[in-house]
């Protein structure tokens, strides 16, 4: 059984690491290098970099905090934000990255995730799915329909919200179904799939665990949950339950809630596979 994996998320916007609550009103959570470099030591299994305005500002990455990044971990790293085509995936990978994360360029112009796979390989190519259950904007999150994730169906008796692909870090709707939109990821290439809840995002209330479970179900490829994490629970449902292959955290390792040894302990104890 392959491990399960942990990878703390590096949002990054003005060359500083931030954290926000449904992609809004971020604070500053550190410097992208120091953090990235602790991670390393802490043991993550990854890290991924997101520079979460580039799409939005019409920049390009920030290369040079890219390449510093790089030269201080020692793991699996992902770069994503204001990739728009091959020249830019092969200049984030001769700058250190081994990943690059695409979403909004995926959305606007699917062929380049397969044109980027079969160039750089589909283990390097990661598409990431920003997703919001549908008319739920004036909803509480605590009116969310709920699921039972061991059944397999929405708790009691409602019926599933379907979810919509955003673009341009949450700014934009685009009015494709997450779900379809995942399938058609993983024909078109894509080697893995990050995946967020845009409801849960910052929240500590847990993952949307309905979403992953559908994603995970509907697709052959790694899928990496985002959203949501409060505490090392949150992460073992996350992974038992609705069966990801990874989970992206922030909040609880920026802010010294975790450490990263102190998670896997946890989760092996529970009887997932982890690398310790």
């Amino acid at each position: 059984m392959l491990a399960k994996r942990i990878i703390p998320c590096l949002d990054v916007k003005d060359g500083r690491v931030v954290k926000g609550i449904n992609f809004l009103n971020l604070k500053d959570a550190g410097d992208p290098v120091e953090q990235a470099a602790m991670y390393s030591r802490q043991g993550a299994d990854e890290v991924v970099f997101l520079d979460i305005t580039a799409s939005f500002e019409h920049r390009k990455t920030m290369l040079e905090v890219v390449r510093r990044t790089a030269e201080q971990v020692f793991i699996p790293f992902t770069v994503g934000g204001g990739i728009h085509r091959l020249s830019d995936i092969e200049t984030i990978l001769r700058h250190g990255a081994d990943k690059v994360s695409i979403n909004t360029a995926a959305v606007k112009n699917p062929k380049l995730i397969r044109n980027a796979s079969r160039k750089f390989g589909n283990q390097c190519i990661v598409v990431a799915i920003d997703a919001k259950r549908r008319n739920t904007e004036n909803m509480p999150l605590k009116n969310l329909p709920l699921v039972n994730i061991r059944a397999g169906v929405p708790a009691r008796g409602k019926p599933a919200l379907g979810w919509e692909v955003y673009i341009y870090g949450g700014k934009k709707a685009t009015g494709i179904d997450a779900i379809k939109w995942a399938k058609q990821v993983e024909k078109l290439g894509a080697g893995e799939i990050l995946l967020t809840s845009m409801d849960r995002d910052g929240t500590k209330i847990g993952y949307d665990l309905e979403l992953t479970k559908r994603i995970c179900e509907a697709v052959r490829i790694p899928v990496i949950a985002s959203g949501g994490a409060g505490n090392l629970n949150h992460l073992y449902e996350a992974l038992a339950l609705a069966k990801a292959d990874a989970v992206l955290a922030a909040s609880i390792f920026h802010y010294g809630t975790y450490k990263v040894k102190q998670t896997k302990r946890y989760l092996a104890r529970k009887g997932l596979t982890m690398r310790l």
